[in-house]
């Protein structure tokens, strides 16, 4: 029989996030820190519009865009948060998750052999996305003496005759870093200089604890040659509603709602009306848990301090990524021990991107008993390494 699988599937490797994951649901009483997913349950009201929603027998199809009354709160929501306007019928629609959003932007902007430079440590979807477009993934290596921040230089380093679309992960997964304005000033005048485009993914818009995040659409120049992506999963505690979106050129748009007419058809008209409900009276219960969150940032780098562990200041996200260097192992076997040893599930650097080597992402999308319980096991697994 001949080869039933393609190479370039083949050739990409799997999630080194799931590995852990996978893992973990097989070790018991393990605790894992491994997964980007807050522990709150989806605030009540958000549910029951889900509930009323079903009780209505509104289960059909909504457009390949989405509902109209979602995408006009989307219009609303970025125009409050950014000062910026988008049309709700041409240039807003509501996809499967962020995830899907990013995918279907490299498949409808890219031809083969278009690079696309993609800052690492980052989202482990990226490259693989730009991979299954035909495209050609070009890293940018970020630094912690930069505060993991992409800067201008950085990006005039790689950028050749070829070079289409810049991915900008910020707030970052898994370094918890922010772009502010000056950072974001700077990168635009090289992405309108060299006539690029952006993959703004902003998932972790809402969780910045040093100030309001800034989106680089709002900046001069740079909402015609954007595409902003974001979504419900980590701000709304909506991970298994799966729903995102994607906001740009109305061109652009078009053909990212062709492919996903062809693939998807629309996203879920329960998770949709949901939705609805999460980006009109949402607000409090998103402050509510980023004040939670900011309250496990701070323990953990306390403990960190503690551990006399070299840990970067995330402003950004649910992530802490502290250094391992000094231990003189990889974070793939600093990972695997920890988990066999003491039965907790971090994630090894290297799972974002080579660069990433070094460290461990550890998650606070948990609870602070949960944590505390994750240290102690912690604690007790480097201070075997040391002596």
């Amino acid at each position: 029989m001949r080869d039933p699988l393609g190479k370039k599937v083949i050739g990409i490797k799997p999630s080194g996030i799931r590995k852990f994951f996978d893992i973990v649901q097989e070790t018991e009483g393990a605790i894992s820190l491994g997964v980007g997913e807050p522990d709150f349950d989806t605030p009540w009201h958000i549910r029951d519009e889900g509930i009323y929603s079903l009780e209505k027998g509104r289960t059909f199809y909504t457009s390949n865009s989405g509902l109209k009354e979602l995408r006009q709160e989307v219009s609303n929501y970025i125009n409050r948060t950014q000062g910026v306007t988008y049309d709700p019928l041409k240039e807003i629609f509501i996809t499967v998750g962020g995830s899907e959003a990013i995918d279907l932007a490299f498949r409808a902007m890219v031809d083969e052999g278009d690079e696309v430079l993609i800052p690492q440590p980052s989202y482990v979807s990226y490259e693989p996305c730009a991979i299954l477009a035909d495209a050609v993934p070009v890293i940018i290596e970020l630094k912690e003496e930069n505060d993991f921040r992409l800067t201008a230089e950085e990006v005039l380093e790689k950028v050749t005759d070829k070079t289409k679309i810049l991915v900008l992960p910020f707030p970052n997964n898994p370094t918890g870093a922010v772009m502010e304005k000056k950072d974001l000033e700077e990168i635009a005048k090289v992405v309108i200089e060299k006539d690029l485009y952006v993959i703004s993914d902003e998932i972790y818009s809402e969780l910045t604890y040093n100030g309001k995040h800034v989106s680089i659409v709002s900046l001069p120049g740079m909402r015609e040659r954007t595409i902003l992506i974001n979504g419900f999963s980590k701000a709304y505690a909506m991970t298994g509603w799966r729903l995102g979106y994607a906001c740009g050129p109305a061109n652009i748009m078009a053909q990212m709602v062709k492919i996903h007419q062809f693939a998807i058809m629309c996203a879920p008209t329960t998770s949709q009306y949901a939705a609805v409900e999460a980006l009109r009276n949402g607000d409090e219960d998103v402050s509510k848990m980023r004040e939670e969150y900011n309250h496990r940032r701070r323990y953990l780098l306390n403990e960190f301090k503690k551990f006399g562990l070299p840990c970067f200041e995330p402003f950004g996200a649910f992530y802490v990524f502290p250094c391992i260097k000094k231990f003189g192992m990889s974070s793939d076997e600093f990972c695997t021990r920890l988990l066999e040893e003491e039965k907790l599930a971090v994630v090894p650097g290297s799972a974002f991107g080579d660069c990433g080597e070094g460290y461990i992402r550890i998650s606070y999308a948990y609870s602070l008993q949960n944590l505390k319980i994750a240290m102690e096991r912690f604690e007790k697994f480097i201070s075997k390494l040391e002596h």
